[in-house]
Formats: structure tokens, C-alpha cells, sequence
């Protein structure tokens, strides 16, 4: 007779796990979304279609399908990666780079960080975000993302201002308020397709102007 499993013991109901496996999986979804980056930029958002990515990453459609189920929701994992650098979870708020700036005492130097940053991210993000404003009417869950890049931006652009705020750095008579629409403002990815995108200035060009702009608007002068 054969032998019962005991289906309280954990270990008998435990799922194996093929590490193998998962790194394969892991490549083939970067494989995707690199290619979903490629075409996304290339072609725009309503004229990218799953089966197109499907063959540039050489996987079948429902390789794709089940990786990330709508292509909105593959826009929206494409931007996490660029935005973030990575796969990880952890919001902006909580990468290193960014507390750095929120951690710095000398109010210069902060803002000198922050323009650093912005040109890093924006190096990684330009060229989706023309593809995710250009998607957002045609699509409500791109419109979604389109609307929660603006408010996350503004919030971490506020987080700023506010730690100027303690290490008293803020120009005589500047409120957080104001401050925060000059930072937002000059910031804004917008500003950055305007130079970089049409206008040809270098990544190197823009850190240096964003600095020196901040700088001149937001700090009290000695």
C-alpha cells in the first residue's frame, strides 16, 4: 500500500524551486523589455504592438503575454527599469543616490548633487517619456502612469526643497511652496527634451546649466 503524504507537513507541499530556471526567466524578461525599450522609442507607443516585441526579444507572443499580461503594463515595467536603473522594488525615495542629496548639508553642494542625478536618470529615461505623454490619451492605464510620474516628481522635488528648508539654504523670503515650483520647474523632463532632445545640448551641458540655475534661484547668496 502506498505510503500517505502527510499534508500538514510544509515539506511535503513545499514547491521546488529550479534556480536555474528562475535565471532563466530573469533573462528572458530583461530580454524583453529591452526590446520593448528599443521599439517603444523607436516606433512610439500606439504603433508598438506585443508581436513586434515578441520577435525583436525572439520569444513566442505568450512568452510576452504571460511575462506582463497588457503591453501598458509592460510600458509601465519598461519605465520602472529606466527610471530606477534596476528591478528592485524600492521606490526613488530610498535609493541611495537620492538620499545622498536629501542627506547633504552643504546647500550647493545639495542642489549640485540633485542636477547630477537628474542628468544620470534622464540619460536612462529621455527617451521614454516623450512615448509615455504621447500614449497617456489613447490609453487609461498609461494616462495612469503619465499622471503618477508627474506627482511622484513634484513630491521628490519637494522632499528637496524641504531639507533646504532645515539647513536654512533657502534664498530670504523663499517658501517651500515657491521653491518647489522653481525646482519642479527647471527640473522637469520636459525642459530636458526641449535642450538635449531638440536643441542639442550634451548631458554634460545641461548638468552644469541645471546646477549653476538652481543655485542662482533657490539659495539665499552670500
Amino acid at each position: 500500500m502506498p505510503e500517505r503524504v502527510n499534508r500538514a507537513d510544509p515539506k511535503a507541499t513545499r514547491r521546488y524551486v529550479s534556480p536555474r530556471r528562475e535565471q532563466q526567466a530573469a533573462v528572458t524578461r530583461r530580454s524583453i523589455l529591452e526590446a520593448a525599450t528599443a521599439l517603444f522609442e523607436a516606433d512610439g507607443y500606439s504603433f508598438t504592438t506585443m508581436d513586434a516585441i515578441a520577435t525583436e526579444a525572439a520569444v513566442s507572443l505568450k512568452t510576452v503575454y504571460l511575462a506582463f499580461e497588457t503591453k501598458s503594463r509592460l510600458l509601465r515595467a519598461v519605465w520602472d527599469l529606466a527610471l530606477k536603473g534596476d528591478e528592485s522594488d524600492a521606490p526613488v525615495a530610498d535609493r541611495s543616490w537620492y538620499v545622498d542629496v536629501l542627506e547633504e548639508a552643504d546647500p550647493a553642494t545639495k542642489l549640485r548633487k540633485a542636477a547630477h542625478n537628474s542628468r544620470i536618470v534622464k540619460e536612462r529615461i529621455g527617451g521614454l517619456l516623450g512615448v509615455i505623454r504621447d500614449g497617456a490619451p489613447s490609453d487609461p492605464e498609461v494616462s495612469e502612469l503619465w499622471s503618477l510620474i508627474q506627482s511622484d516628481f513634484l513630491a521628490n522635488q519637494r522632499t528637496i526643497v524641504e531639507s533646504l528648508r532645515k539647513a536654512r539654504g533657502l534664498a530670504k523670503g523663499l517658501g517651500v511652496d515657491r521653491a518647489t515650483d522653481i525646482l519642479w520647474t527647471l527640473n522637469h523632463p520636459d525642459v530636458w527634451l526641449l535642450l538635449v532632445g531638440q536643441r542639442g545640448w550634451t548631458p554634460s551641458q545641461f548638468e552644469t546649466w541645471l546646477a549653476d540655475a538652481l543655485c542662482a534661484q533657490l539659495l539665499e547668496r552670500g
